[in-house]
């Protein structure tokens, strides 16, 4: 229980700071939205669809792979090796997507920025950055160094998004704007490689990366796809309804994927935390850890989806513009529950990634992206972005059903049905209030969601879905 309670307090932390970086995103959207036309923020949206693409391929699974191989390595001679040795390929692979984009860099525009190359240049140094920087975050993740992790992370997102706020209020335009995105990063990656190379200094010795890259290589299918299911949609949008409907759908979109920030506290440290066990053949503690995880993060997220949905339109009158709203207040239920599918399998998935069979999530991952970019294409010209948020919701059903089928095959599946049953009652008890409530403005949504809030803990400790062992678990985490 012990190790548990400091496991939750790094969740904390990490949870934290995805909170943060998700309200910096909704800062910004108003702001953005109501100083820039619909088709302005759907180029300001395919920037960042591009700068979160670029890190899952060109970084070739080795921030992943530090992680599960450097986790438990004591001998700093080793590490400093492994993790010059991983930044020198990284910085290789950058240099050759810095040329790709290059060379294509007038069709990229065109097809992604409205023909703006100014933009597209910019792209191409944030995206550079981006790669390194994911690095060297992953040195912090690796051990554990949750603090300077989370840190590092509000900085890079504050940096930018707070510049990027700044330049809109000067009414610059939308290509100065995404300057603010890169400051960001740049200081970022100053004040990250500054401390690093600190800590383990310089060598000029490198190591073979023969059996990293063997466990690396499978999991970029599994990024890349991940990232087609996340994005491909948005440029499907673009391609066949313009950049005004990609405008319309990413807040929407946006509103319903922040239950993911719940799962990423989750994803960062499970894989840090249960390789130890694992080797030493704990597989009990595996399972409490994997189990405990399940439970947080339904507990949270399977309400959260509920209210989300039924408030998604008052709240994006609030966050954009009437136009944006009346149109993508519908794509946030379906996103809802596509996450809480995908918050499932990533902590399922890690029974898989602990049997280094990462060839199998890079199967799965493929065959959903294939099945997201078929689906887009048949629905968005049909349904609009409504079929685009369906296409979401299915494939993100489907790597969680496949995922549970291949787990099975290893371990006991995490799942304590009784609680999850619990969890769904109260759910829908608080639903129903939130549903008749039909509030209006920025008070009155707080105030209801703080009485969803207490009907919701209310009606599942009635139920005893959370007993006294977890009751004192989350206290001595306080």
């Amino acid at each position: 229980m012990d190790e548990y309670v400091q496991f939750i307090k790094r969740i904390g932390i990490v949870g934290i700071a995805n909170i943060l970086i998700s309200l910096s995103g909704l800062i910004f959207i108003p702001i953005i939205t109501k100083n820039f036309s619909t088709a302005n923020y759907g180029v300001w949206a395919q920037v960042n669809t591009v700068i979160a693409l670029v890190p899952n391929v060109v970084n070739l699974g080795l921030p992943y792979t530090m992680v599960r191989f450097l986790a438990a390595e004591k001998d700093k001679s080793v590490i400093k090796q492994s993790f010059y040795s991983m930044m020198l390929l990284v910085l290789a692979s950058t240099l050759v997507m810095i040329a790709v984009f290059l060379i294509f860099s007038h069709q990229i525009a065109d097809a992604l920025f409205d023909g703006s190359m100014q933009i597209m240049l910019i792209v191409t140094v944030i995206s550079f950055l981006a790669c390194l920087n994911l690095m060297l975050l992953s040195y912090f993740r690796t051990f554990q160094r949750i603090a300077y992790y989370s840190g590092f992370l509000v900085l890079q997102t504050y940096i930018g998004v707070g510049v990027s706020i700044v330049l809109t209020l000067m009414h610059k335009p939308i290509e100065i704007v995404v300057l603010g995105l890169l400051s960001g990063y740049l200081l970022t990656f100053i004040a990250m490689a500054f401390l690093i190379v600190r800590e383990l200094g310089i060598t000029t010795k490198f190591k073979s990366l023969r059996e990293e890259l063997k466990f690396a290589l499978p999991t970029v299918p599994n990024n890349v796809s991940s990232w087609v299911v996340d994005s491909s949609d948005k440029f499907v949008i673009g391609i066949f309804l313009g950049s005004s409907a990609v405008g319309c759908y990413s807040p929407g979109y946006a509103l319903g994927s922040i239950l993911l920030m719940f799962l990423t506290p989750f994803a960062v440290l499970l894989p840090a935390v249960l390789p130890e066990y694992f080797e030493a053949g704990d597989m009990a503690k595996v399972d409490t850890f994997l189990s405990y995880s399940m439970k947080y993060y339904l507990l949270i997220t399977v309400p959260a989806a509920v209210g989300m949905s039924l408030l998604s339109k008052p709240l994006l009158y609030i966050l954009t513009t009437t136009v944006i709203a009346d149109n993508g207040f519908m794509i946030t239920p379906l996103v809802a529950l596509g996450a809480i599918f995908m918050g499932i399998y990533g902590i399922v998935n890690n029974i898989i990634i602990l049997e280094k069979k990462t060839t199998i999530l890079g199967y799965i991952w493929i065959s959903v992206a294939i099945l997201n970019i078929v689906l887009n294409i048949f629905a968005v010209p049909y349904l609009g972005i409504f079929g685009a948020g369906l296409a979401t919701l299915i494939c993100y059903f489907f790597a969680f059903a496949i995922t549970l089928i291949y787990s099975k095959k290893y371990a006991k599946l995490p799942f304590d049905y009784k609680s999850i049953a619990k969890i769904i009652i109260a759910s829908v008890i608080m639903g129903i209030f939130v549903s008749f409530s039909n509030p209006t403005g920025i008070v009155n949504i707080l105030i209801v969601i703080a009485i969803a809030v207490v009907i919701y803990f209310v009606v599942l400790i009635l139920l005893k879905g959370i007993d006294k062992k977890e009751i004192d678990l989350i206290k001595s985490m306080i």
